[in-house]
Parts: C-alpha cells; sequence; structure tokens
C-alpha cells in the first residue's frame, strides 16, 4: 500500500475518532463530578481543547483536505498562510498546556509552601491565557511563508518561497520555533517528572519507616498508593509525549541541518522522506492520547465516562417505561 493511501486512511480515522473523544472529555470535565480541583479541571480542559483545535486545523485542514482536494485552499495565499499559523498555534498550545499543567504538578508535590498560592483556578487561568497569547504571536511569521504562483494572472497553487530555507533571519525563527515546540518541553517535562518522581520516591521512603513491620505486609497504605498512580501517570504521559513526537523532531533537526528538504522529495523512495510523513502522523495521534492518559487513570472519570456514554440509552429506556405505563 502506498503512502499517500496510508494517509488517507489514518486521518480520516484519526479524526473520527479524535474529535468525540476530546468533546466527552470536555463534556465529562465540565460537568465536576471527577474529584478533581477546579485548577486541574481547568488544565485538563485546556488540554482538551487545544488537541481538539490540532484536529481541525492541522488534521482536516491541512491533511486531509488537501489529499482530497487540490484546489480548495492551494489557489489562495491567504488561506495557506492562515492555515499554516493555526496549525502551527494549535500545536504550540496542546505542548505547553501539557507542560504548564506538569509543572501544576510538580509544584503540588513538591512545593508545599507554594502550592498554596500557585496551584489555584485563578493561576490556571492566567498561565493558560499567558500561553495561549504567547503561543499566537509566536506563530505569525507562518502567515508570511508562502507565496502565489500564477499563470498569467490566475493563482495556481501556493508554494513556500526559496528564502525560507537560504534566509538567516527565516533560518533563526525554525531553530527558535522547533527548539521552542518540542525541544524545551522534551527536557522540561523529563526534568519536573523526574524531580516529582524523586519527591515522591523520598516521601515514600520515610513513609515506610513509620509503618510498623507487621502492618506493612497486611495493610496497604492509601496514601503510598496514590503516590504510585501519580509516578504510573508522569511516566505515562513522558513516554508517550516523548515517543509520538520523536519522530518528528529528529526528522526537522535532520533536514535542517542537511538541507536535503529538497532531495528527499525527489527522491521519494529514500528512507527521510518515507520518515518525514510518519512523523507527522505519530505527533498528531498525541490529540488523540494525552488528554485520554492524563484523565483514564482516574477511577471517577471512568464512571462518568459510562455515565455520558450510556445516558442515551438510560433516556431511551425510560421513555419506553413511560409509555408502557401510560398505556396501561
Amino acid at each position: 500500500m502506498e503512502l499517500t493511501q496510508v494517509r488517507k486512511i489514518f486521518y480520516p480515522v484519526l479524526a473520527a475518532v479524535a474529535i468525540p473523544v476530546n468533546l466527552l472529555v470536555i463534556l465529562i470535565l465540565m460537568r465536576g463530578r471527577c474529584g478533581l480541583s477546579r485548577c486541574i479541571t481547568c488544565y485538563l480542559m485546556a488540554m482538551a481543547s487545544a488537541d481538539l483545535t490540532v484536529i481541525f486545523t492541522d488534521v482536516i485542514m491541512n491533511q486531509i483536505i488537501p489529499l482530497y482536494s487540490t484546489t480548495l485552499f492551494s489557489n489562495n495565499i491567504t488561506l495557506c498562510g492562515l492555515i499554516d499559523c493555526l496549525t502551527h498555534a494549535a500545536k504550540d498550545l496542546s505542548v505547553w498546556f501539557t507542560v504548564a499543567f506538569t509543572f501544576d504538578r510538580f509544584v503540588a508535590i513538591c512545593c508545599q509552601k507554594l502550592k498554596i498560592k500557585y496551584c489555584t483556578w485563578r493561576t490556571a487561568v492566567i498561565v493558560i491565557g499567558a500561553v495561549s497569547v504567547l503561543s499566537c504571536l509566536k506563530n505569525i511569521p507562518w502567515y508570511f511563508r508562502y507565496k502565489a504562483v500564477y499563470l498569467v494572472y490566475i493563482p495556481l497553487f501556493c508554494m513556500v518561497k526559496p528564502s525560507y530555507y537560504t534566509s538567516s533571519l527565516w533560518k533563526a525563527f525554525s531553530f527558535f520555533h522547533h527548539a521552542s515546540t518540542p525541544l524545551l518541553p522534551f527536557v522540561l517535562i523529563l526534568l519536573l517528572n523526574a524531580l516529582t518522581v524523586r519527591n515522591i520516591s523520598l516521601a515514600n521512603r520515610a513513609r515506610r519507616r513509620l509503618l510498623v513491620d507487621c502492618d506493612r505486609d497486611r495493610n496497604k497504605d492509601p496514601e503510598m498508593e496514590n503516590r504510585r498512580k501519580s509516578i504510573i501517570l508522569l511516566f505515562s504521559i513522558s513516554a508517550s509525549f516523548i515517543l509520538l513526537w520523536m519522530t518528528e523532531a529528529v526528522y526537522t533537526i535532520h533536514e535542517r541541518i542537511t538541507l536535503n528538504h529538497i532531495t528527499d522529495r525527489l527522491f521519494k523512495t529514500r528512507l527521510p522522506f518515507v520518515i518525514g510523513y510518519i512523523g507527522p502522523m505519530l505527533q498528531l495521534l498525541s490529540s488523540c492520547s494525552n488528554t485520554c492518559i492524563y484523565v483514564t487513570t482516574q477511577n471517577k472519570f471512568r464512571e462518568e465516562f459510562k455515565n455520558v456514554l450510556t445516558y442515551p440509552l438510560v433516556v431511551i429506556i425510560e421513555f419506553i417505561n413511560k409509555g408502557d405505563y401510560s398505556d396501561n
């Protein structure tokens, strides 16, 4: 099966799964019955909203529509630049909301004095707002990356300006962009999770010393069990984010260093060309997995998830029962 055919199957399936999943996450979190604090709920809703935006901009507008239609956006320079700008901004939001939530959990676990002031709904709103504004401003230059190709006065398609690959200014911007997303988040998430796990491990050791030897085997300590779940959650998120983004990040660095972007597209059998398409597919898969990993590890969320899925069936059954009673 050709790579194009794989992409034509993969992206529609991803959109069909990711859109309802993220909408369900937002709906469940809005109900506020998951036993989560307002601060955590705020971050998770922001992450789900950002992932949903990535699906609409990058998956649907930037991948699916060009695969099935070559004329809808490709000959409009304004739409080309706008979609590119929105796509990069949505990716930044998805990544940096994950970093912000990871930092919030680090403060909550490791910095007890700062926790009272920082881990609040008000701070979460401020952080989310600041990240949103900075991400939008940072990605404005992408709007000017394209130029239109004309046949006489008829626009044929948009193409990336050659200066994007040769200009020192564009090279500096591209380096800054890829350093800030995802290289810096890689470092921050690994560092914060390592410090969090270290803090939890030290706390567990201290707590074990307080337990009586005879009770240690017979009774489970709820506090230590919660900490163990926190470690599993943090490692799951770190592994998911890094593994799904790593291929795209390595390919981008390789492309910018070797300047093989033209030859890779000419010789389509080259491995870098194939990786150049597989990378974005894996990276976009994180829009369906990141938020799910956070929230599905919570027992109360799973209960709410089941309630939301079964609610239409319950309503139908109640309606049928009422109809039977009225007939009697």
